[in-house]
């Protein structure tokens, strides 16, 4: 049938583990993530870790590969509006609006 051949639109590459291989789109890669991170956050919490050092650990873990890839600089610079950020509700989840 012509849906089993490479050509058709239902067809994925695989990586070798069965993976698929096509490439992401960044909101693809963002959902991926995103998820990716909560299932690792339940796990930590399962575990017994409280919370807020889970938290503190992860921004850590967030700036110090940042500033490996970018700089102190560009990272600083970035993190001096994440204040504003917080304090507009980007952050907030499951937040009432008004």
């Amino acid at each position: 049938m012509a849906e089993d051949f490479p050509g058709d639109a239902t067809f994925r590459a695989l990586d070798e583990d069965g993976h698929d291989a096509s490439p992401l789109s960044e909101s693809e890669q963002r959902r991926v993530a995103l998820q990716n991170i909560l299932d690792a956050w339940d796990e930590a919490l399962g575990e017994g870790v409280d919370a807020d050092i889970l938290a503190t650990t992860a921004i850590f873990a967030a700036l110090s590969d940042m500033v490996e890839a970018y700089g102190e600089e560009p990272v600083a610079d970035m993190a001096k509006g994440l204040a504003d950020r917080v304090r507009q509700g980007e952050f907030t989840l499951n937040r009432t609006m008004n």
